[in-house]
């Protein structure tokens, strides 16, 4: 007997509740215990057992995270009061208020205030102040429901950013597009339930945050709700490809061996990981079909390129990630989360930010009016937003054209679309300074806590077992539902 047969002889208690969920073991306590042991298990529409909770609004999201943390004094916070009071030292309000600076700017001599140096105008029915920055995004206020109140816990972008994905500033966590995967299954078994799209940023400029795959990981979760990245260079996937001399037939054959000894594998250990792998063997041979098709735009009508803009026909930009989460919610996709970094503004804003809003802007519109004109954006929930805010203060040197702004966790702005959202509406509101939140705080948390109930879930009921604890992704923090963004 081989050493792996004799550790497998050797049955401990551990071995014994693994094996017990794959014989007849799982039958008799099934029925003893009742729906509590029978792990994943889901109904017909694909719902993990006990979903949807509440009634669903939306069926899927798009969730537009921008990396480095737009400002929100000159996107969507007008305070045209503040021109008055160009170049005034913040430093002894700073100390009332308490604000914890960053190492950036803790040794500065002075805090200057810097406005805005854009125009806004109010749009729409709503009336919506709207920076010259965001024209197209202007024209679809109607449409967006944007919250001025949000918050968070985290002044730094590796721990924000965390939060904002994930629900939590530790690492190892699941993340929220893995969240909903969990709860809600695939509806297309032929692509993930989770997609990951990076678009490029085209300022040569801009500070570009790294980030990593734990953004969009499946931490304590099986593997197999993590997010799956699609390239935007070569290949969609590693590997799509058939290997030079293998054809299909013969790749299928090598398949079903393998998941055969993957199923022996399981049989014996017990291992939940297994199952995993088995299915990922098994998604991949089906994406060898489904992303080519996917990734193909060339069927795509004229029209709507010129919807998105020009650059949706360039691989990576923003606008071509706009339009393949389109497609991506087509095929039953549940969640595609588009990154697109170079938001951390720290000196030379004015110039930047322009550079960031115009790839992103007229890809925004695009991809929420043809959502809407398909009757696809009632059931799709679109999120749009950075980690944290900026800093009504300068960052280094302020002249009448240029200034920077450091990292401001305390007020920062939001938008959402279609998924029975509110539309024209301006929800909470800032001080003067936009400094502090002064009406409708809403958290990070409260943020995950709508979305999964607009999706049919309750954020305290969608849990895992990991280590002993009932894990969340709202965590152990309080989280509110804030039900007045919808209709």
């Amino acid at each position: 007997m081989n050493p792996i047969e004799i550790h497998n002889a050797a049955l401990t208690r551990r071995q014994f509740f693994r094996s017990s969920g794959t014989g007849l073991g799982v039958a008799a306590l099934t029925s003893l215990m009742g729906r509590a042991t029978q792990g994943e298990t889901v109904d017909a529409a694909g719902f993990l057992a006990g979903l949807p909770q509440v009634a669903p609004k939306a069926k899927r999201v798009i969730f537009i995270s921008l990396i480095g943390a737009p400002s929100q004094l000159d996107t969507f916070d007008y305070k045209p009061d503040l021109q008055k009071r160009f170049k005034e030292d913040l430093s002894d309000w700073l100390k009332v208020q308490g604000q914890r600076l960053t190492t950036m700017t803790s040794g500065q001599k002075g805090f200057p205030l810097a406005p805005s140096i854009f125009k806004f105008a109010r749009h729409g029915q709503s009336g919506a102040w709207v920076s010259e920055l965001l024209p197209w995004t202007a024209k679809m206020v109607d449409d967006l429901c944007i919250i001025k109140s949000m918050h968070t816990d985290a002044v730094n972008h590796e721990p924000a950013n965390q939060l904002i994905c994930t629900g939590s500033m530790q690492s190892g966590k699941a993340s929220m597009g893995s969240w909903m995967s969990y709860g809600l299954g695939s509806m297309n078994q032929d692509l993930p339930s989770f997609v990951v799209l990076h678009a490029r940023n085209s300022s040569p400029f801009a500070a570009v945050q790294s980030i990593s795959a734990r953004l969009w990981g499946a931490g304590y979760l099986p593997g197999k709700y993590a997010g799956v990245a699609l390239r935007s260079q070569g290949d969609p996937v590693l590997f799509l490809e058939d290997t030079p001399g293998i054809p299909r037939e013969v790749r299928r054959t090598m398949l079903d061996g393998l998941n055969e000894f993957n199923r022996k594998s399981y049989e014996i250990v017990g291992d939940p990981e297994t199952q995993t792998r088995i299915q990922q063997y098994e998604m991949a041979f089906r994406m060898q079909t489904s992303v080519p098709e996917l990734a193909d735009l060339s069927k795509e009508p004229e029209n709507v390129h010129a919807l998105y803009g020009p650059e949706s026909r360039t691989r990576g930009s923003f606008a071509n990630s706009a339009l393949m989460a389109r497609r991506l919610m087509e095929r039953g996709v549940r969640f595609v989360q588009i990154f697109h970094r170079g938001w951390d503004q720290h000196s030379n804003l004015p110039r930047d930010i322009a550079s960031q809003c115009k790839d992103i802007d007229q890809g925004c519109y695009g991809l929420i009016q043809d959502l809407k004109q398909r009757g696809m954006l009632e059931d799709t929930l679109v999120v749009w937003g950075g980690e944290f805010g900026r800093t009504i203060y300068s960052q280094g040197n302020l002249t009448d054209t240029d200034y920077g702004r450091d990292h401001h966790p305390r007020c920062f702005s939001m938008w959402l679309a279609g998924g029975g959202v509110k539309t024209g509406q301006v929800y909470g509101e800032t001080d003067e300074m936009s400094f502090n939140i002064v009406r409708d705080p809403v958290h990070i948390r409260d943020l995950h806590a709508t979305i999964l109930y607009s999706l049919g879930m309750d954020h305290e009921r969608l849990t895992y077992k990991f280590q002993g604890l009932d894990q969340k992704l709202t965590g152990t923090e309080p989280a509110t539902v804030v039900k007045e963004l919808f209709a």
